[in-house]
């Protein structure tokens, strides 16, 4: 497998990022909107929308730092749009993305299956689960709060970006847009 990076994937995975970094911004409002009637922890089972860049472009892209450079492009683009969590997500979107980064290179950028999306999304919601209870929500209960936003956070973020992404790369390879990228060439095996 070729790591180096092309120039098409330099150019979907920031199209990837610029795209989701918009949807963040409309995600900010149902987030801080509509699901604010949810109280935490349970708002956190649409969290894994913030984490799709990182499993979607991984998959796709197929090399070492997609994962991480897709979902800190989209993060920056949020910021740069607009966000209630300002700059701070200048920090917590490379760690996330780290997370979902860390399951592909447990399988050493050689297996792009379900599973391995599955572990990304999961990681990622694991890592911003974490970064979110230390400096979100410092002084609340471990029982009744953190423990529970923690796992409902990464359950969400398997489901929602390991599984979400899995099979949007499906589907989009079923129309032939991916047929540059092994992505589209294996269209029986993602």
């Amino acid at each position: 497998m070729n790591n180096r990076w092309r120039t098409i994937d330099i150019v979907i995975a920031s199209i990837i990022a610029v795209a989701f970094g918009v949807i963040f911004w409309a995600w900010n409002f149902l987030w801080n909107g509509p699901a604010d009637a949810i109280p935490l922890p349970g708002r956190a089972v649409i969290y894994g929308m913030w984490l799709v860049p990182a499993v979607l472009g991984a998959l796709i892209v197929r090399k070492p730092g997609a994962a991480f450079y897709t979902l800190t492009l989209a993060a920056l683009v949020s910021v740069a749009i607009g966000t209630s969590w300002g700059w701070t997500l200048v920090v917590q979107g490379p760690l996330e993305a780290l997370g979902g980064e860390l399951a592909f290179a447990l399988f050493l950028y050689k297996v792009w299956r379900l599973p391995v999306a599955l572990l990304s999304g999961a990681l990622a919601g694991l890592v911003a689960s974490i970064y979110d209870v230390f400096v979100w929500y410092p002084g609340t209960s471990w029982a009744s709060m953190r423990i529970p936003y923690i796992l409902i956070t990464a359950a969400s973020s398997l489901v929602i970006a390991g599984l979400g992404s899995a099979l949007l790369v499906k589907a989009l390879a079923q129309t032939g847009v991916l047929d540059r990228f092994a992505a589209g060439r294996e269209r029986a095996l993602v």
